[in-house]
């Protein structure tokens, strides 16, 4: 049963490959095309958002709470903000046509086999080789990325009164992250070339099975040893706060502990809290900032918002829903892995898509990339169902936290953060959708008056 069904898929696996392997697809106007139009749609939605920053009050549920001084710094980092957004989005696809059409990612392939001959390596050695061009293509990639980032911390973030990094911080953070980003992605990227290697086109099983190991393992090693290296992660001290975040994690049978405050003033004024850990074991980390911009129950009516994540199981859920996109993702790439039409389009030998370097192993890492340019597009829609479940998992964390009779603290709470992180007090509803993640202050305060009143309309039913 279970072979007959395996076999019925990989017949509909070699049917579609073979449809997609079709020499008339010209796959590099496909992604030329496709990568267009969806930098229009973001320059259009950031057009649309640009809009709000002129709108000349607050919204009503915020105009007794932000000062007209407060609403107009608001206004004024918000459009910053986005014309960053939208400027950068042009200069990036740009730069992506630019790569594409220059065929870089063809010439990069050849000339670092050119180095593979130099340093006496073998043809052969493909995944020494796809490392090696991986690595070249993220140099090259990340090049441009460093001025708007260094112009987003020293000169947008700096104008707004956030950032808190000196010169000499932000540089050993690039540092850091490209030193981490080798050690640990080179060496899990050898070992997703060498799983499909030796699996062949069955790879999608296995592959699943390492990366759900990796992800699993990375919720555990980032927190603990690799955060440290940027941030210093010291225990909450004994007092009021403490005791309230012990007696909810008590009350609600959180497994916690240990508390954690985390110097997030070192880098910018924003603030943030969260948890991690394993079933059985929890941590929670508050940000320094977030305890300077709030009380001791404000604070815990936020952390009674994100025990409401934990209750209700969003963070698990998420992770399965990634796991199917995942898998949706290696199946589909199963169809184009051998894909000599995908090849020949960005300017590869399209003999390489088949039988490899001098007889060698396919070069796996070159379908996978130009694959991913092809899929891209459907991330736009994606963004929207993500967001749209993850802004309904926000409504019910919200309400979770009203039902421990800390509205008003909440309320309070995410008010204090939203003025003091100047968010923008009015966001396009389409521009919302798409960029965030959490539902706007405004719709959130509804959303718990809303169900404060449908409760005492029950609780008067019941009377």
């Amino acid at each position: 049963m279970v072979a007959s069904i395996v076999d019925s898929l990989d017949g509909a696996i070699n049917h579609l490959a073979y449809l997609a392997d079709d020499p008339r697809i010209d796959y590099q106007s496909v992604v030329v095309w496709s990568s267009f139009l969806t930098t229009a749609f973001e320059v259009w939605l950031n057009r649309r958002q640009l809009r709000q920053y002129d709108k000349p009050k607050p919204p009503p549920e915020l105009a007794s709470h932000i000062s007209d001084d407060k609403f107009r710094k608001a206004q004024a980092y918000g459009r910053d903000k986005t014309r960053y957004s939208l400027f950068k989005a042009v200069f990036n696809q740009i730069l992506g046509w630019a790569i594409i059409r220059s065929r870089l990612y063809a010439k990069l392939w050849y000339v670092t086999g050119g180095w593979m001959d130099t340093l006496g390596l073998a043809p052969s050695r493909t995944i020494v080789h796809s490392m090696m061009w991986i690595s070249t293509l993220v140099v090259f990639s990340t090049i441009p990325s460093i001025p708007w980032n260094y112009y987003y911390t020293f000169v947008l973030e700096e104008k707004h009164g956030f950032n808190k990094s000196t010169l000499k911080l932000w540089i050993m953070d690039q540092i850091k992250s490209t030193v981490l980003l080798a050690a640990i992605g080179l060496p899990i990227l050898a070992a997703f070339l060498k799983i499909i290697e030796l699996a062949g086109r069955r790879f999608v099983p296995w592959l699943m099975l390492f990366l759900i190991t990796v992800q699993l393992s990375m919720q555990m090693i980032y927190p603990t040893f690799i955060q440290p290296l940027f941030n210093k992660l010291t225990p909450l001290p004994e007092g009021e706060l403490r005791t309230r975040v012990e007696n909810l994690a008590a009350k609600l049978k959180f497994p916690l502990n240990h508390l954690y405050v985390i110097d997030g003033s070192k880098r910018s004024g924003h603030s943030n809290a969260y948890f991690y850990g394993l079933p059985w074991s929890k941590h929670i980390v508050i940000y320094d900032t977030l305890m300077e911009q709030s009380s001791p129950a404000e604070v815990e009516a936020v952390l009674g918002h994100e025990l409401g994540h934990w209750s209700y199981t969003h963070p698990t859920k998420l992770l399965l829903i990634i796991q199917l996109h995942l898998l949706t993702t290696l199946t589909t790439f199963s169809i184009f892995i051998h894909n000599r039409a995908l090849f020949d389009s960005f300017g590869f030998d399209p003999q390489l898509a088949i039988t490899g370097v001098a007889g060698g192993p396919q070069p796996i890492i070159i379908g996978f990339m130009l694959f991913q340019l092809v899929l891209e597009p459907q991330d736009t829609v994606v963004n929207f169902l993500i967001h749209a479940l993850t802004r309904k998992y926000e409504y019910q964390a919200d309400e979770f936290a009203v039902k421990l009779d800390k509205k008003e603290d909440l309320a309070s709470a995410l008010i204090k953060l939203h003025i003091d992180n100047l968010s923008a007090p009015h966001n396009d509803k389409l521009y919302s959708m798409y960029h965030h993640s959490h539902p706007t202050l405004p719709e959130r305060l509804r959303a718990m008056e809303t169900y404060v009143r449908a409760v005492d309309v029950q609780g008067k039913k019941d009377l």
